[in-house]
């Protein structure tokens, strides 16, 4: 094998920089970690082309001065065209030559934010058991006070019906909002098919438009080429729609933008409970600009019953993140006031159902 070939197969993102730190050489893989083609970097500045969460240009300059490598772990990592990513990073000078570095970027599994997903999923179960029991002997009783009142309603005076009817409107609210817990308990099993997630975003963003974001701006911001992923598109359908209603929710009846974003990437890999592995390369980005989460519920926002709104029940996310978890997949949350990204990665079809060519 010669060293073109080696310099393709790495399997970590790689660049080589000259004595300027200028990019002279970008593998594929880098390619893809940084979502834009060796051509555009070649010749640019590094840190024109990598922004990281970390001072390190006096250790990096230190490094290139002595010829000695430099190790720096867990920092994100990002580029002007994709969202940051959690890195090991590792400078080295190049073997043979007297003013060439190489650096690698080695994006970090995502375990803790998995394991930190797998713990609102098994909370979302255990809520829904809950939920659905304590819905099921509130009902039998609501229906009994509405009853009531509405037989003393028969022999009130008008001036004495404003009661009775309060009694009946907020029982009939409590039920509305027992009906929403019965509806996050009976979620069936994802029925799991090719979908293109291009479809399901467009039919969210239509349902969208005519509805709760009317008075949002919608803008589409789709990778055209992404292929497709398995899963039901009744339900990845209400995971967005649910997003989208957020978005819109979170700038208070003030008109906004919502982004709705897509790109590949092939870089994200997590570890599943069992030690296997798998890869999330699809990318789904619902982007607002609205005042952002409460940070103290912003680690939580996936948890049963934690809502940012003052008549929230604090379900909605909390069935996103199961139905995503369903599909194999990951739902993160990144919000500063002014932006706020919900991210939602997905796996890619491996295999092709009988009948389908």
């Amino acid at each position: 094998m010669n060293v073109d070939d080696l310099w393709t197969s790495l399997p970590v993102p790689a660049l080589l920089l000259d004595v300027g730190n200028r990019i002279i050489a970008a593998n594929s893989t880098a390619e893809d970690f940084m979502n834009v083609s060796a051509k555009s970097l070649l010749g640019t500045p590094i840190w024109d082309q990598v922004m990281i969460d970390a001072p390190i240009e006096l250790a990096f300059a230190r490094a290139c001065s002595n010829r000695t490598s430099l190790h720096i772990n867990d920092v994100d990592i990002g580029t002007g065209a994709r969202a940051p990513v959690l890195c090991n990073m590792r400078i080295a000078p190049l073997n043979g030559s007297d003013d060439q570095m190489l650096v690698l970027f080695a994006p970090r599994e995502i375990t803790s934010s998995m394991s930190r997903n797998a713990s609102s999923v098994k909370a979302a179960r255990s809520a829904i058991g809950m939920a659905e029991m304590l819905a099921h002997e509130i009902k039998n009783p609501l229906a009994g006070i509405t009853g009531a009142a509405q037989l003393l309603a028969m022999n009130l005076s008008n001036s004495d019906l404003e009661m009775t009817d309060l009694i009946v409107e907020e029982c009939r609210r409590i039920v509305s909002l027992l009906d929403q817990v019965d509806q996050f308990g009976n979620l069936a099993p994802p029925q799991m098919d090719p979908v293109n997630v291009h479809d399901v975003l467009d039919r969210a963003r239509r349902s969208a438009a005519v509805g709760f974001g009317a008075h949002m701006t919608l803008i589409e911001d789709y990778d055209p080429s992404l292929p497709p992923t398995m899963g039901d598109t009744d339900q990845l359908l209400q995971v967005f729609q649910n997003l989208l209603k957020n978005a819109s929710e979170a700038s208070k009846g003030a008109a906004g933008k919502i982004r709705l974003h897509t790109y590949y990437d092939q870089s994200l890999r997590v570890r599943r409970h069992d030690g296997t592995q798998a890869k999330l390369p699809l990318q789904i980005e619902i982007i607002d600009d609205g005042p952002g989460l409460p940070p103290e519920i912003e680690s939580d926002v996936f948890e049963p019953f934690i809502s940012g709104r003052e008549n929230g029940t604090g379900l909605g996310l909390a069935l996103v993140s199961k139905i995503i978890a369903d599909h194999d997949g990951w739902i993160t949350v990144d919000s500063v006031p002014g932006r706020t990204v919900f991210r939602v990665s997905l796996p890619l079809v491996t295999t092709i159902p009988q009948g389908e060519k």
